[in-house]
């Protein structure tokens, strides 16, 4: 089944629409990007739980969807952030 747009924003919240567009572009159901999501803010539970890492475009959705370095010192500026 393909991924829409409120399947996005139901798991990552507010994202730019260039990023949803890659997002549902990639293919990727909405258990792949609930466990991206996983991976990109949690994997050190899910490491610790021994799960394997995660496969291609798991990897894809989290470089997608993981805020950049410039993204986390812009909201520790208090500006906010273009993805997440």
């Amino acid at each position: 089944m393909t991924i829409t747009r409120q399947d996005v924003v139901s798991v990552l919240g507010p994202v730019d629409d260039g990023t949803i567009a890659e997002i549902i572009m990639s293919g990727a159901s909405l258990e792949e990007l609930r466990e991206a999501w996983a991976w990109a803010f949690g994997d050190e539970a899910l490491m610790n739980q021994g799960r394997p890492l995660p496969g291609t475009r798991i990897a894809a959705l989290i470089d997608l969807i993981e805020p950049d370095e410039e993204d986390v010192a812009d909201l520790a500026r208090g500006k906010p952030s273009a993805v997440c």
